[in-house]
């Protein structure tokens, strides 16, 4: 399948959008964001994950535009977690929203997986087996593309993405506008304290840790890693041996967090998607 064959659904909600108008405070039933705890201390709000409906979710992110530091520039939301725990379809979800309330193209998506390696580059690197460890992802390619879009207010921005039916990533794929107002990021290691992703947290208002039963996210993995034709065993094997180990680094920068997320009611992703 070419990586341009399936329409993206952020770009239909891009050109369908109708703003409405604000209610006086975008989210009040929420609570606050507690200030980020100093180096190697225990974020309370991480301890036990908020159960946040798709909606709550939303509107948690949309009150950031809202909210003290908002008239500064372009805010930036990111979401972490280890692997299969739903950041993507999260993001989608918020992206989505924020256009339909706000107008087309006040939000935008910028996946980290669109920084993976090429094929040839884990081949030369001996790397193919860990695809999808933090070594197989262009690090500082992605902090420069975050420095970019927070600084950048004048020129559309390119976002590559990774395409699953090429295994692949794909350039160009999204886009962020010059009045493009929520920038929502996610990946696995956004909150790992290793150089170089420790920078990351700055860039970032906002820091979710998206979380899911490991259960769940080992069935959605096997699905994941079964599509495109593989055998149950060499998925099992893959799990255990790569995704298993990167899921529990994950793990360990949780309290970098500003807050831990099980979202709920989420709507399935995108037709040729998985989760992650």
């Amino acid at each position: 399948m070419h990586a341009d064959a399936a329409r993206e659904p952020l770009a239909a909600a891009d050109s369908e959008a109708t703003a409405r108008p604000l209610p006086p405070h975008p989210c009040p039933s929420l609570p606050p964001v507690p200030v980020p705890p100093a180096d190697g201390a225990e974020n309370p709000s991480t301890e036990s994950g908020t159960a946040l409906s798709a909606h709550e979710a939303a509107e948690r992110a949309r009150g950031l535009l809202y909210g003290p530091g908002s008239a500064t520039g372009r805010t930036l939301l990111g979401l972490a977690g280890p692997p299969a725990a739903g950041k993507s379809t999260l993001a989608r979800h918020i992206v989505a929203e924020i256009v339909r309330l706000e107008g087309p193209g006040a939000a935008a998506y910028l996946p980290l997986d669109g920084f993976h390696l090429a094929n040839a580059q884990l081949d030369r690197l001996g790397l193919r087996a860990r695809k999808g460890a933090p070594a197989t992802f262009d690090a500082a390619g992605y902090l420069a593309l975050l420095r970019r879009v927070g600084e950048e207010r004048f020129h559309e921005i390119y976002v590559p993405d990774f395409d699953r039916a090429l295994d692949e990533p794909v350039a160009a794929r999204h886009v962020v506008h010059p009045h493009t107002r929520l920038v929502v990021t996610e990946g696995n290691y956004l909150c790992a304290a290793d150089t170089p992703w420790s920078a990351v947290r700055s860039l970032l208002r906002e820091l979710w840790y998206v979380e899911a039963d490991d259960d769940v996210r080992h069935s959605r993995l096997l699905a994941r890693h079964t599509a495109g034709g593989g055998s149950a065993a060499a998925a099992a094997r893959r799990i255990a041996e790569n995704d298993g180990p990167n899921g529990e680094f994950v793990k360990g920068s949780r309290s970098r967090c500003d807050l831990r997320v099980r979202a709920t009611d989420l709507p399935a992703p995108a037709a040729g998607r998985s989760v992650l």
